[in-house]
């Protein structure tokens, strides 16, 4: 009988012990243990929306009446540079959509999984899904999850337009991504 209640207590410790509400305990023990590795890359966003060969297309045009282009979707397969110029090395492309998202502002809905294609990073991906208010000099966006070297990623994107033509849409875009992984 003794044995039993002893089992029977501990069972209901740990219970108490690992288990709350809202799981603040659970994480703070499977977290302590662990060690996080934090990478910063930076690359440049190529939005080509003019030309022969755009790397943006519009999929979904602004409803009539619509004179912001609210709801308005481009569909992207975006070159990512070393460099601020388009002819510098690629290391990945961005592909995705994106579209605008507000009424009274312009502020898009960016989903797009980061692609890389060079060196270490080949064939990983870091997936992003966020409001990007443009005219803000610099844009905070999350990161929601990733593949090969970005698994189980997460984090934040800043971005910072550079160049932009107003007659074509085209835009080249600094980006600082700060991804960490267990």
């Amino acid at each position: 009988m003794s044995s039993l209640f002893l089992y029977c207590s501990l069972f209901v410790f740990c219970s108490t012990l690992f288990h709350s509400t809202d799981g603040v305990l659970i994480r703070q023990f499977a977290r302590s243990d662990k060690t996080e590795n934090v990478s910063h890359l930076h690359f440049f966003f190529h939005d080509i929306l003019s030309g022969k060969n755009p790397t943006s297309v519009r999929i979904i045009g602004p409803p009539n009446g619509s004179s912001a282009g609210f709801g308005s979707t481009m569909m992207i397969d975006n070159a990512l540079t070393e460099e601020q110029d388009p002819k510098s090395k690629i290391i990945g492309r961005a592909q995705g959509f994106y579209s605008m998202a507000a009424q009274n502002d312009i502020a898009l809905l960016m989903v797009m999984t980061l692609v890389f294609e060079d060196d270490k990073y080949k064939g990983s991906t870091i997936s992003i899904l966020g409001r990007n208010p443009v005219l803000n000099d610099v844009r905070e966006m999350p990161i929601v999850g990733g593949t090969g070297q970005f698994r189980f990623a997460r984090g934040y994107v800043l971005a910072h337009t550079v160049w932009f033509d107003a007659n074509t849409g085209d835009a080249t875009v600094e980006y600082n991504v700060y991804v960490s992984q267990s």
